[in-house]
């Protein structure tokens, strides 16, 4: 596994590296924002760390440049700001995962490697299908009935994991665990947000909408 360690406090950065090598992990260190985007595209890496306050363009800043050029390498958010309202805005941003500082290494560790696991499966699975919605997993591009979906990362993880799920329901609780990375609720209406605006895309120029809400239970992808 290669990462790519973007992070301004030579201290943490040294005492992360140190922990990765350990492990038998690679690592390159890129100490602002703007390093690291210059090297986010090298397709060595397989995993990017990201700390949220990065002198010049912010992590959060560099994740949203990341992202809108088409890089999809997963990326765990570092950051000291742990509250709920950081986590969702971190995640919805585009983070695969969040991690408050200070942290335990082995959890450091475990999280890099469950983010490696999940994209070497969906390498292996490049295409999601169910009914006339096609979900195309390391492109990162969603049509249904060959009209593009135009899905914000966070909407695309949502659909993902409901067409993994289709035909099932889908509770608030699996959602925010499994998408949001959330064990807890953090009491905000970030999940029907993203339903809604996501609903609104699926349903666009199209007379039947496949994604249910179960009264009292959750949601549920039907069959188009």
């Amino acid at each position: 596994m290669q990462i790519l360690l973007i992070e301004d406090d030579p201290q943490t950065a040294d005492a992360i590296m140190a922990i990765l090598r350990a492990e038998a992990i690679a690592v390159e260190w890129a100490a602002t924002g703007e390093l690291g985007l210059g090297r986010c595209g090298d397709n060595a890496f397989d995993v990017i760390i990201m700390d949220w306050m990065l002198p010049g363009i912010s992590g959060i800043d560099a994740l949203a440049r990341l992202r809108s050029a088409g890089i999809e390498k997963p990326v765990l958010m570092l950051s000291a700001l742990g509250r709920a309202e950081h986590r969702i805005e971190g995640l919805d941003g585009g983070a695969d995962d969040y991690l408050t500082k200070p942290f335990e290494p082995a959890e450091l560790v475990a999280r890099l490697r469950a983010l490696h696991r999940r994209t070497t499966v969906q390498a292996r699975q490049p295409v999601l299908i169910h009914g006339d919605i096609e979900l195309h997993v390391r492109a990162r591009t969603a049509h249904r009935a060959g009209k593009h979906l135009g899905l914000s990362p966070k909407e695309f993880e949502l659909l993902k994991y409901l067409m993994e799920n289709a035909g099932e329901i889908v509770t608030r609780e699996m959602l925010l665990r499994n998408v949001w990375k959330l064990n807890f609720d953090p009491q905000t209406n970030v999940i029907d947000v993203n339903l809604v605006r996501l609903r609104r895309k699926l349903e666009d120029g199209f007379a039947y909408c496949c994604l249910e809400t179960v009264r009292g239970r959750g949601y549920r992808l039907m069959a188009p």
